[in-house]
């Protein structure tokens, strides 16, 4: 690698280093913002959904959190 795209490299990895997601990265022209609005969505739908190996929570009858060792999620297919 020459020193210029060496140079050229870090500036890149500098610059996606301290960019922070924002609402208007979805409405954005650069590669960069948009990258970062895909990155933050797959995130947030990871976070939300947790994982498959999930299982349902157990709730008391006044609707509180007994355990997370509830039932296992069914994984029938739709026929």
């Amino acid at each position: 690698m020459t020193n210029k795209n060496k140079r050229e490299t870090i500036n890149s990895a500098k610059k996606v280093a301290g960019k922070m997601y924002d609402v208007s990265d979805y409405k954005s022209n650069e590669e960069i913002d948009q990258g970062m609005a895909v990155t933050h969505e797959q995130a947030t739908d990871a976070y939300t959904e947790g994982t498959v190996d999930g299982k349902i929570d157990q709730v008391s009858d006044q609707n509180k959190l007994e355990n997370h060792n509830g039932e296992e999620i069914p994984r029938k297919g739709y026929k």
